[in-house]
């Protein structure tokens, strides 16, 4: 019999209750790019840790409010667990099968905007406390709550609330806001994440556009200076053509490549999933694409916009142009830094003309695999999904953790209900609830097993 059997009970018999909390949480708009409905979501937070005896305050910020809570335990111990309250816009609203932020059952998911992105994941959460308290009146550990409402938008004021809060936040180890599961519905473990510069270049050539049969011999055409422009950033090759731009490059470790390694190999289920005939840079699948993947910095153009892209035709030179791009970093590369090394190479290619907008970024990040707080969240994976976590040392995408790895110094782990099809940031944002009931109890794994 397992140890766990009266939590795994709590959590199976009082599994309805739970995803009611969670739907009145995603009912309740909270748009951080509109600044819309934070303050009202950051309360019901703040209710809902109330709840379980946390002390709880609503900390402001030059932006969205953070939601802080702590509750002690019996051990010394303390555990910091970091999600956020922020969502992304609903849009397009036409393509939703129920209203976003009217939550709907239906086949085993739960469906709205921000349901897996990050809304379950804290409720989830906090039901495995639930399960914990309800059998033991306390807690094995102390543990604290920091939840933000502008991750959505590059938490652009979290690393300082972090510096301001050091003693406040001081604990043992941190689990992030996210993880889940692979196409296999094995369980994964993120030790790191890529950081980021997002930028959006700007073109202005003209006062006003102008027909094309008068300006295009004789006036300066916005859209094709911004292209000559990004032409200049990187090659056919996809080498990143910035001077100095892989000068703070940390190649992977030999670990690295043994973790990598160890995990099954994606390409075929990458050229399915994204419809692609192929892989760039001549790779075409193995541990070089595992490593590519996530290892290599990049130079994305996210958008385009300049002049008329209506149905049929329009004769017009456009005055203004404008693209976003995303520059992805590895370790030890800083944003700072390659905002910097942008500027000079627009100007030195005879760019100065073309704007830059900051939109925010943060550096990379990641936790060692072999730190003992992973191995507890690994190794206590197995008896609830039925098949051992997998570690990756680290992922594509981006997010705020270096301020938890490097300020606060503490190990991060991931662990979630994320699964391929979730359809975060997309219409029919959905959570599978199995998955859910699946983290609740791993959770509570997690929190018995740290002061062991």
């Amino acid at each position: 019999m397992s140890d766990y059997k009266k939590y795994d009970s709590y959590l199976e018999k009082n599994l309805v209750q739970s995803l009611s909390e969670l739907s009145t949480y995603v009912a309740q708009p909270s748009i951080s790019a509109q600044n819309l409905g934070l303050k009202e979501c950051a309360q019901l937070v703040k209710d809902m840790l109330e709840k379980r005896g946390f002390n709880t305050e609503v900390m402001v910020t030059d932006g969205a409010p953070v939601v802080y809570g702590e509750r002690k335990g019996k051990g010394d111990k303390t555990l910091l667990i970091y999600n956020h309250y922020d969502v992304q816009p609903p849009e397009p609203l036409e393509l939703w099968e129920s209203p976003p932020f009217e939550p709907e059952i239906r086949a085993g998911k739960m469906y709205g905007r921000g349901v897996s992105d990050d809304k379950s994941h804290l409720t989830a959460r906090l039901f495995a406390i639930d399960s914990i308290l309800s059998t033991e009146g306390e807690l094995p550990c102390n543990i604290k709550f920091i939840i933000e409402g502008e991750e959505e938008t590059s938490s652009e004021h979290l690393h300082e609330f972090i510096s301001n809060n050091l003693d406040k936040l001081k604990s043992d180890a941190c689990i992030w806001e996210f993880g889940g599961v692979d196409h296999r519905d094995i369980p994964m473990q993120y030790l790191g994440l890529r950081g980021i510069c997002y930028v959006e270049l700007e073109v202005e050539s003209l006062g006003t556009d102008v027909h094309s049969g008068l300006g295009g011999s004789i006036l300066p055409n916005a859209a094709w200076r911004l292209t000559w422009a990004l032409n200049s950033l990187k090659g056919v090759d996809e080498h990143i053509l910035i001077p100095g731009f892989y000068d703070e490059v940390v190649p992977p470790s030999a670990r690295d490549r043994e973790l990598m390694d160890e995990l099954p190999d994606f390409a075929d289920e990458y050229k399915k999933r994204y419809g692609a005939s192929r892989f760039i840079k001549g790779l075409t699948g193995g541990t070089e694409l595992k490593i590519e993947e996530v290892f290599t910095p990049t130079c994305t153009i996210c958008g385009l916009t300049s002049g008329y892209q209506g149905v049929g035709q329009k004769t017009v030179q456009p005055a203004s142009a404008s693209a976003k791009v995303d520059f992805r970093l590895v370790p030890n590369q800083k944003p700072d830094d390659i905002l910097k090394k942008l500027r000079a190479h627009l100007d030195e290619q005879g760019f100065d003309d073309v704007k830059i907008h900051y939109w925010g970024g943060e550096p990379a990040a990641r936790t060692d695999p072999d730190d003992p707080f992973i191995k507890i969240v690994v190794d206590t994976s197995t008896e609830v999904y039925g098949k051992p976590m997998e570690i990756t040392p680290m992922i594509g995408g981006s997010g705020p953790n270096y301020p938890f790895v490097h300020d606060l110094g503490l190990p991060v782990a991931t662990m979630g209900h994320g699964y391929p099809d979730t359809k975060a940031h997309a219409p029919n944002e959905n959570i599978r609830i199995d998955l859910y009931l699946q983290h609740a109890k791993h959770m509570a794994r997690v929190i018995l097993n740290f002061t062991k």
